[in-house]
Formats: C-alpha cells, sequence, structure tokens
C-alpha cells in the first residue's frame, strides 16, 4: 500500500463507521415509546432469524467440494434439530456425515 492510498482508506474506513452508526442509531433516535402493533412486533421479532438464514443457507450448500455432501449434511442437522437434539450433537452429526458422504463419493467411479 502506498503512502497515497492511506488517507483514502482512512477516509473509506470513517465513512463505513459512519454509516453503520447511523443505521443503527436512527431508530433510536426516531421511535422513543414502546411499539404496540402486533405486525410491526412480530415483524421485528422474525428479522434477525430471517436475516441469519439467509446468509447462513447459501454458505451452508457451497462450503464443501460437492453440493451433495452438504444437502446430505443440512438435512440431517435439520432432523435432528426438528427432533430436538442440542446445538453440539446437531453440529457434529452434519460434520460426521458431510465427511461420510465425501468419503462414499470418491470410492464411486464417476
Amino acid at each position: 500500500m502506498t503512502t497515497t492510498q492511506v488517507p483514502m482508506l482512512i477516509a473509506y474506513t470513517l465513512v463505513m463507521a459512519g454509516v453503520t452508526y447511523l443505521i443503527r442509531m436512527v431508530p433510536l433516535l426516531l421511535i422513543r415509546r414502546p411499539i404496540h402493533n402486533r405486525f410491526i412486533r412480530s415483524f421485528l421479532y422474525y428479522v434477525p432469524y430471517a436475516v441469519l438464514g439467509a446468509m447462513t443457507f447459501p454458505a451452508i450448500l457451497y462450503s464443501t467440494s460437492n453440493i451433495w455432501s452438504a444437502a446430505i449434511g443440512l438435512i440431517v442437522s435439520v432432523i435432528l434439530a426438528f427432533f430436538g437434539k442440542g446445538l453440539l450433537t446437531v453440529a457434529v452429526s452434519a460434520c460426521v456425515t458431510v465427511y461420510a458422504v465425501e468419503w462414499l463419493l470418491q470410492l464411486l467411479p464417476f
């Protein structure tokens, strides 16, 4: 990095910090009283889960060398989570499933 790029990097970082800060602080400044509307409350309740799902789902499918092993690991983890298994059990089972499927796919002649 050259010496002329450093001030621009600092400026970019400050602008991004300001934008991020404004996005989080403007709702706190504008909305001073509790929200009583059921629709808005339920919408705000589910937004973090929807965003997390939207960010995580593509990464799950493309994190392995084969999409089939990722899909099968995802299916196993969803089934275990549906039946109320703990986070460690679900994560380890998904990892073991992906590893086993990857190993089996290497053995098959394609």
